[in-house]
């Protein structure tokens, strides 16, 4: 252990939550290793980096004023009042002595643990939490990873402190995910589904429609949602790590892909995943059914003839605790779910993986969590930029996630980046921001 990277570290009780953000914080952002004691005595005569972090001040020349949450157990209403000082913006859970205004490690745990997320809402349409009901919505900071930002505060506190304390962070990266909810608009439908779309286009007098899919069919024209080469010339070009994240479910109103058993989608999986990791994409029809997770996940180990580690929600529907212990339990090691499915930004305040806290059980999990902050279709339709304004807009999350050295995920859509005529001159835009995320 090398001394310079070590700080001792008085606690009044040493619980799962304390342990748990101190990993993540000290350990996980800073490279630091730690030592916890609740003995004053072995801090008093400790020599060597330290400080102490209670409710109560201790002889201790760098104090951190703690508040109950870290103490606690279980779920219950907080307090949150929004203040400002100095370095240290929007931050809560204000404390009037110690060497910092406020308890960093209780509003970080607050933050990254979706302790919002466990108490009383208003879903949405689909039973999900809303970004409009978050803190980071409510008081804008939703667009800043605002743990890290305090981080950085607190690291700048601890080497004026501790001028030869040894700090190391990790790199910037980059995962481009893209989600294959349907993996073709016309072909390999079947023939009930295909008559059906063209009765619908009749219904509907969509002559553009009627015309694109004979045309598809009768193999004059490439599908418009088959955008896998230019995906793939992408991938090459700038040597992506790519996830992408394939439904499988039973066909349903939110579930209308493929099926997996169709011989040329398995070989489309199969095409993919000797470029790109494969994940799971959860169906919309398999929440609060964790036998039907399996099921899917199952299909897809047996099409690709590997473990499936990774996965993201369909539609984004992720409920706590639900959904994180149920993929726990199927031996999923990492969601890629954290994030609202209508607006861009970070739903956990914070722009680097970490592994989720069962509130429920209080306990640190081994699901580690890798948030995504950018679509396209929330670059769409949420921020309404256009192909010629992408970089305006995208640009300064993505600078934020690189400034803290954090990993950077993004979604795409194979249809988004075809020729389908619903997104036309959008097809580039997946290279746009693959630019600006390298």
């Amino acid at each position: 252990m090398n001394p310079n990277s070590h700080i001792f570290i008085y606690v009044q009780k040493i619980t799962p939550r304390v342990k748990y953000i101190f990993n993540l914080i000290l350990k996980d952002c800073l490279g630091l290793e730690f030592t916890i004691t609740n003995n004053e005595d072995d801090y008093k005569f400790f020599e060597g980096y330290k400080f102490s972090y209670s409710k109560q001040s201790i002889e201790s020349d760098f104090h951190i004023i703690a508040c109950d949450l870290m103490f606690e157990s279980g779920i219950k209403e907080q307090t949150i009042q929004m203040q400002n000082h100095d370095g240290y913006i929007k931050y809560f859970f204000k404390t009037y002595t110690g060497i910092l205004p406020f308890d960093l490690f209780s509003a970080a745990f607050y933050l990254v643990s979706r302790y919002e997320e466990y108490l009383p809402f208003i879903p949405d349409a689909f039973n999900r939490f809303e970004a409009e009901n978050s803190l980071a919505y409510q008081y804008d900071f939703l667009r800043i990873p605002l743990v890290n930002v305090w981080i950085k505060e607190f690291e700048k506190t601890l080497t004026r402190k501790f001028p030869n304390l040894v700090i190391t962070h990790q790199s910037y990266t980059y995962v481009s995910t893209v989600d294959i909810d349907n993996a073709y608009k016309y072909k390999r439908k079947g023939i009930m589904r295909s008559l059906g779309g063209y009765l619908k286009s009749v219904a509907q007098l969509d002559k553009h429609d009627l015309i694109d899919r004979t045309s598809v069919l009768l193999q004059k024209e490439k599908d418009p949602f088959d955008s896998y080469d230019y995906q793939l010339d992408i991938q090459k070009k700038y040597e992506l790590n790519v996830i992408y994240f394939y439904l499988l479910g039973d066909y349903g109103i939110n579930d209308k892909n493929h099926p997996s058993n169709h011989r040329s989608f398995q070989t489309l999986i199969k095409h993919l995943t000797d470029y790109s990791t494969p994940g799971i994409h959860p169906s919309f029809g398999s929440n609060n059914r964790s036998e039907q997770v399996k099921i899917e996940i199952n299909r897809l180990a047996k099409i690709t003839h590997r473990e499936i580690h990774h996965s993201r929600q369909h539609f984004s529907m992720l409920k706590f605790p639900d959904t994180y212990f149920n993929l726990l339990e199927l031996g999923i090691t990492n969601d890629y779910s954290m994030g609202y499915s209508i607006h861009n930004g970070f739903r956990a305040s914070i722009c680097c993986p970490f592994y989720w806290y069962d509130l429920d059980d209080e306990i640190e999990t081994g699901l580690k969590i890798h948030s995504f902050c950018l679509s396209e279709t929330s670059l769409r339709y949420k921020d309404h930029a256009l192909p010629n304004t992408i970089e305006e807009t995208a640009k300064p999350m993505i600078d934020e996630v690189r400034k803290y050295n954090g990993e950077m995920v993004t979604i795409f859509h194979n249809d988004t980046m075809g020729n389908a005529q619903e997104w036309a001159q959008w097809k580039n835009v997946y290279e746009d921001i693959v630019k600006l995320c390298v």
